[in-house]
């Protein structure tokens, strides 16, 4: 398992490397190490180079939380992650601290025949998956950029990465689309008119629900025989901006046991996510409203894609596979009160039409708001406090689960600039 101390190693190394190199790897070069140089010789060996970016912050979270939820999501706020039935986590209120949040990144920018070639390179201390609990290395982007093609890890095309809210908790807004994906991008127009395609990995989950123990449905596997497509397009305008997102995905599933039934079955996913971001003078709404099927993968906190339904009436294929349809919306207002002080508060929720063959206790829907107020004594420096607020829904046993935290953050936030080799 990775640990701070092999996160923080790895950031050393990087940094090495960065900065290394002898005569050839140069900083930004200040006016009195260039007295020599004319301004036109300045200027074309600043065209010829590298340019990189070395940003991130370190943070600490410190969370008290009235009620609980899954240990090991300790630190967010996820209607998923909260109790399905009474006494599932334990006893209420709890304390707990955090440097999870903490980010290194790296960007570059090059010269090029072709136009600028641009790399991100960015991780987190977030662990997730087999992670999930720890402080330890997480990739966010590993992305490239050369005229109109990007190939990498980056943010998925269906989704708007410039509505996210100014706010302390990590996790965020559960009925967002909010998705770093593996991906081809075609990019035909750029700007304040902005066209983008892309390939992406696909990916889904499925519950078997009250057959999950049956050993005819533990042999049914997934398969995706095609990339994820998306497209979006996004108009930037003095007021804000608006986009508009769709995508379309195959997801079969494989029968794979030898036995009387053919539970094989497919299905076409799909879903439609409209964004925008409103400007009032020095103030923003951001808002967003998604719709789909079979596209919970691509929501910030979302259950499985595919459920089981009954067919009883074919002995054959007794129980089919459905895409399960989501709905998700989000609206917050971020608040300038001055150049120190600013807040934000909003409202998401997430909603699954379950089938038939899921358990009671499945999730049916979560609700997420929160409201804080941050405070910046210089640029580089915040501290705040946040009030949160998560709920889940069962699908069909009237359960239901509120959990409210209050969280106060300070965050540090380092830039560097680099001028690199010719």
């Amino acid at each position: 398992m990775r640990t701070v101390r092999e996160a923080l190693r790895t950031v050393a190394v990087v940094t090495t490397l960065l900065v290394s190199g002898g005569a050839s790897s140069l900083w930004a070069q200040s006016p009195q190490t260039t007295t020599t140089t004319t301004t036109a010789q300045t200027t074309a060996d600043d065209e010829s180079k590298t340019r990189m970016d070395l940003y991130g912050f370190t943070m600490l979270d410190a969370i008290f939380d009235f009620k609980r939820n899954n240990p090991d999501w300790f630190d967010v706020v996820r209607p998923t992650k909260l109790p399905s039935f009474t006494g599932e986590f334990g006893e209420n209120r709890h304390f707990y601290e955090s440097v999870r949040q903490t980010r290194f990144g790296v960007k570059t920018y090059t010269p090029t025949k072709y136009g600028e070639l641009k790399t991100v390179f960015e991780f987190e201390l977030f662990g997730v998956g087999e992670d999930a609990g720890q402080t330890t290395f997480r990739l966010r982007h590993a992305w490239g950029e050369l005229g109109d093609f990007g190939a990498g890890q980056y943010w998925s095309t269906f989704m708007d990465p410039d509505i996210f809210p100014n706010q302390l908790e990590y996790w965020g807004p559960n009925g967002l689309v909010w998705f770093r994906n593996v991906q081809f991008r075609w990019m035909p127009m750029k700007g304040d008119d902005e066209v983008f395609v892309a390939l992406e990995r696909p990916g889904a989950s499925g519950d078997a629900g009250r057959f999950a123990d049956r050993i005819e449905l533990q042999n049914v596997i997934g398969r995706f025989p095609a990339p994820d497509v998306t497209a979006h397009y996004k108009a930037t305008r003095d007021w804000g901006h608006v986009q508009v997102a769709g995508l379309v995905r195959r997801i079969d599933w494989d029968d794979i046991l030898v036995d009387p039934f053919d539970l094989s079955g497919h299905g076409t996913g799909w879903g439609v996510n409209l964004t925008a971001a409103y400007k009032i003078s020095k103030d923003t709404i951001k808002a967003s409203v998604t719709y789909g099927h079979g596209i919970e993968n691509y929501m910030n906190d979302a259950p499985v894609d595919v459920g089981v339904k009954t067919n009883l009436g074919n002995r054959i294929t007794p129980v089919l596979g459905e895409l399960l349809p989501v709905f998700g919306m989000a609206a917050f207002y971020d608040r300038t009160w001055n150049d120190k002080w600013t807040s934000t508060a909003g409202y998401s929720r997430l909603d699954i039409d379950n089938s038939n063959a899921q358990l009671p206790i499945a999730f049916k829907n979560g609700q997420y708001a929160l409201a804080n107020l941050l405070y910046n004594p210089v640029p580089n420096a915040m501290v705040g406090g946040e009030f949160q607020w998560g709920k889940r829904e069962n699908f069909s046993d009237g359960f239901s689960f509120n959990d409210y935290r209050i969280q106060f953050s300070f965050r540090y936030n380092f830039a560097y600039k680099l001028l690199g080799p010719k």
